[in-house]
Parts: structure tokens; sequence; C-alpha cells
């Protein structure tokens, strides 16, 4: 009779055992996203292309680099400035270096364009099954506050997240640790229970320096970045993402 029973249990164990998640993954509590995993940053070519009809991908190239390049420099020089003033700042720049005339109402649309950026295509079915799995969903990012909160709206999916958190909070910007470390503190949860999900291979370095568990989704297919530590896992899309949280799809 005990080993029929115990047959029967190791049957059950087995039957159910594909469904259950894998003991890395099972501590996962919350999902930090990085909000171009979320949010195409090239949805800000049309104003760029409307503003200077066939210059606008060169000046948006220019300006993408000139706005990390703010956001580095600043932070390791310890001179830390609003990310919207560097917005603006790498634009006026990014304009001068392509002599294009940016004119008030054409700089505007362009800044305009970081409060309406056009979601994934993926997106709102992978953030609505992250939630209904009990997951807490956050955003991380180095965007302002207004900013994270103005594209949740406009594109009709604010309910989905728990907290917008903008490294202005704390005066940093990721890569530094303390950007990282505002996740734990306003989520209340130890570093092993959030999964930090990056956009740039440079943010997977990051997080994971930091010591969060690190999925990088890289969209565009780029190399594998040469610095370590490596990213717990790289995949294309939020189906990837879902694959490696264990989520059903």
């Amino acid at each position: 009779m005990r080993i029929r029973s115990f047959l029967a249990a190791a049957i059950l164990q087995m039957a159910i055992g594909a469904t259950l998640p894998s003991p890395a993954q099972s501590a996962i509590r919350a999902i930090a996203f990085d909000y171009f995993v979320l949010f195409d940053a090239n949805s800000v070519l049309p104003a760029a292309e409307a503003a200077f009809p066939g210059k606008g991908a060169e000046l948006v190239k220019l300006w993408r680099g000139k706005l990390f390049e703010y956001n580095f420099v600043s932070s390791a020089a310890g001179r830390h400035e609003d990310f919207a003033k560097l917005l603006e700042a790498s634009l006026e720049y990014s304009a001068e270096a392509a002599k294009l005339d940016l004119i008030d109402d054409r700089k505007q649309a362009l800044l305009d364009a970081f409060r309406h950026l056009k979601p994934w295509p993926d997106t709102v079915d992978g953030l609505r099954k992250l939630r209904q799995s009990g997951l807490r969903v956050i955003a991380l990012s180095n965007l302002t506050p207004a900013m994270l909160r103005a594209n949740a709206e406009n594109a009709g999916f604010a309910d989905l997240f728990d907290e917008f958190i903008s490294t202005e909070v704390n005066g940093s910007f990721k890569p530094e640790p303390r950007a990282y470390r505002l996740g734990m503190e306003k989520l209340d949860l130890k570093k092993d229970e959030i999964l930090f999900v990056a956009f740039g291979g440079w943010d997977a370095f990051g997080a994971k320096s930091f010591g969060y568990r690190t999925v990088w989704v890289n969209r565009f297919g780029l190399p594998a970045e040469r610095l370590r530590p490596a990213p717990d896992a790289t995949v294309k899309d939020f189906d990837g993402l879902l694959k490696f949280v264990g989520e059903p799809r």
C-alpha cells in the first residue's frame, strides 16, 4: 500500500513538474524595465523627419549619441543635470553639428516626441501576462517622472505598472549603482527578488554588475557586449523574456 502511494505521488510530481518554475526563477517577485524595452526610441523619427525632411535620421542618430554622452559625462563628473535639460542641450548641439535651423517650434515638437513614444507591438500583451502572474512591474529609467507617466498614459496602459521610477529621484543616471538601488528601495525587495530587463547592452552590464538578475532584450540584434559580467540571458523580444521568467504565453 505504501509503495503504491509512493509511486502515485511520484507520478503526480512528474506530471506537474514541467509546469513549475525553475529554482532560479521562482524567487523573482518583480520585474524592473528600462523604458525602451517597452517603447521604441525610433518613434521620434517621424517628428525629426517632419522638422527636417531627408535629414531626420541623421539628426536623431547625432542626438541619441550626444544624449548618452551627456548622461555619462555628467554622472562621471558628479554634476548631475535634469534629464530634460540634457535632452534639450543635446538636441541643440546635434542640430548645430548637422547645420540645421532649430527654430523654437521644431525644437518643441522634437522634445514633445519623448512624451509620445510608440510602444513595441508586444508590449501590452507581455505586461498583462506578467501582471496576471502576480509579478510586480516597475519602470526604472533615466527619463523624467513626467515622461515616464505621460508615455504610459498616452499608450493607455499606465495601470499595468506598480511604480514609475526615475533616476532623477536621487540625482543619478544608470549605470550608476545608486540608480539601480532605487528598484530595491521602492519595492522593498532584495536584489535576487528583482529581475532587471535592459534595452541597451551597457544597461544590462550595469544592472548585472549591481547584482540584479538581468535579461537583455536585444531588439536590434546587436553583437554581444565584450564587458563582463554578461546578462543572465539575451532575448530578442518580449516572448523571449516570458520564456525566461517561465510565464505562459
